[in-house]
């Protein structure tokens, strides 16, 4: 089965499973296509990471490939230019958005070496021939599709951040393939072409992943970021290294969880879990007041220390074994129980830019992969194609931070690509997009599972909270006399016009071999079931 937020690109890694390619296989050809058909969630220009498990080969393990800052970098370099920050935390705003549009907000992108790096240890299939859908897909072009637009049409202005309209219009190739011929934006239905994304896809496939870091295509990269006052190199791009380490591992009730660790967010995750654990969650009933209650206090006490500590722990220390201790969660639940009120601090002055794959294979490989443009830049190099990321805007300007800029440093991600366990095992196969709300998101439909019993698209369909601020933001199916009911009681409450908000959960639920698939009705995916190929 294989789950993920666009049709097309399911259907690619769905077709790799049924010629008998294995789940990294089939994860990296549906990785390939969605940077094709949602150029603006992710991408060659992009980062991620994939948590691969592999039990016939006694493989399970993270593979990082996140952005870093260029090596030019510097930790004061934009301390004076600080204007704030949005109030999920997940922006940093600065004079003239220098940070999140343009040249400047890019980091040095991973995600090519990333699927080079899983497909040939992991995977049984050529690189031609898992970036063949893509390149196949980016010469019919695409379909705009219902939450493609959206996306393409938020409004963020109140918020300080740049429109990805804006965005969109800031290349010559953007404003070429995402504008009509009258100026305004496609919209639904419409076809997007990106004949320089398909030249340069063929380029890989023909050259391979090293001609993006050492070869042709990097040399233009670096070519084109000097011209425009970009920070990425050829130094830069050759010095790229991404990581693979031991997944983060705890318990909920217990299932086992393995999810990402730091710079990515499975801790964050798993310590709302830890927290939550201490209560009688499925008693509550879901949505109820007290359920929304003690998932805000959780989230709120989870914030305050991801935004304390969360960093790259090449750079900083994180204290990963205390905050995710179960004696450190039973003190938080007990000033929970207390009636104590949380509150999180925001210099003063969503869904985000990221998608997700899960899949699991016949032979119970499983891939939860995560990956990310951080947010668009809108620079698109003349000739490439693909838009590169906009990371730098989520590194904190001000020095001696956990997440201040640092030369060739990551930038904390809040992707939590997670397999929880039943025994020996996997049971739930689980991940989002949705910047800051990943880590809420997951936790929710991880209890949805296990503290409601629900299917996984009954799971990842549930309507969802998250607190990530000071306000209790909600679904807008979430009751409105609970909400009546939290707001009385002093909570601030803000209510989502969308139905399905906060964050995007893609699953996988395994019982006794059989799979059955959830993706979130807030995007446009699916899942797909495919029969184990005959022998």
């Amino acid at each position: 089965m294989i789950v993920a937020p666009q049709p097309e690109a399911v259907e690619a890694g769905a077709m790799v499973l049924e010629r008998g390619g294995n789940a990294i296989d089939a994860a990296i050809a549906c990785a390939f296509v969605q940077g094709v058909v949602d150029p603006q969630m992710c991408g060659i220009g992009g980062f991620g990471s994939m948590q691969v498990y592999m039990p016939s080969r006694g493989v399970h393990e993270i593979v990082e490939f996140y952005g870093k800052a260029s090596l030019s970098a510097r930790e004061d370099m934009w301390t004076s230019k600080l204007v704030g920050q949005s109030r999920d935390g997940f922006a940093y705003l600065l004079d003239g958005n220098i940070n999140e549009i343009g040249y400047l907000a890019a980091c040095t992108p991973g995600s090519v070496k990333g699927y080079d790096h899983v497909l040939g240890r992991f995977g049984t299939m050529d690189w031609s021939d898992v970036i063949a859908p893509a390149l196949d897909q980016a010469r019919r072009g695409f379909m705009v599709r219902p939450h493609v637009h959206w996306y393409w049409s938020l409004d963020q202005k109140s918020s300080g951040q740049i429109n990805t309209v804006d965005k969109l219009r800031y290349s010559r190739t953007g404003r070429e393939i995402y504008f009509r011929p009258d100026g305004s934006l496609k919209r639904p239905g419409d076809i997007v072409t990106n004949p320089d994304l398909a030249n340069t896809l063929e380029r890989l496939m023909r050259g391979g992943a090293d001609l993006f870091y050492t070869g042709e295509i990097a040399e233009e990269i670096a070519d084109d970021m000097v011209r425009n006052g970009g920070l990425i190199s050829r130094e830069d791009l050759a010095a790229y290294s991404l990581s693979s380490t031991e997944p983060l591992r705890g318990d909920y009730r217990g299932y086992r969880i393995a999810t990402s660790p730091p710079p990515g967010s499975g801790m964050s995750m798993l310590q709302l879990l830890n927290i939550l654990e201490n209560f009688d969650i499925a008693g509550m009933g879901h949505g109820s007041t007290e359920h929304v209650r003690h998932l805000a206090e959780a989230m709120k006490r989870m914030t305050i220390d991801k935004d304390r500590y969360m960093g790259d722990p090449a750079y900083v220390e994180v204290p990963v074994e205390r905050l995710t201790s179960k004696a450190y969660a039973r003190e938080l639940a007990d000033s929970i129980r207390a009636g104590e009120r949380a509150s999180v601090t925001r210099l003063d002055s969503s869904s985000r830019d990221t998608t997700h794959v899960s899949v699991i294979d016949a032979q119970g490989n499983v891939v939860a992969l995560t990956h990310s443009l951080g947010s668009p830049s809108g620079a698109i190099s003349d000739g490439l194609g693909f838009m590169y990321n906009g990371l730098m805007s989520r590194f904190d300007p001000r020095p001696g931070r956990a997440g201040s800029i640092a030369p060739g440093k990551r930038r904390p991600s809040s992707a939590a690509p997670t397999i929880v366990f039943k025994g020996e095992d996997p049971f739930i196969v689980i991940g989002a997009p949705g910047g800051s709300y990943i880590a809420p998101a997951v936790a929710q439909g991880i209890m949805n599972v296990i503290d409601f019993d629900m299917s996984m698209l009954e799971a990842v369909s549930a309507p969802r909270v998250v607190a990530v601020s000071n306000a209790i933001d909600v679904s807008n199916r979430i009751t409105r006399r609970v909400t009546d009911a939290l707001e009385a009681d002093g909570y601030d409450v803000k209510r989502s016009w969308q139905s399905y908000p906060f964050a995007a959960l893609h699953g996988i639920r395994i019982d006794e071999g059989r799979c059955t698939g959830g993706a979130d009705p807030q995007r446009d995916g699916m899942a797909l079931s495919v029969p184990a190929p005959v022998a």
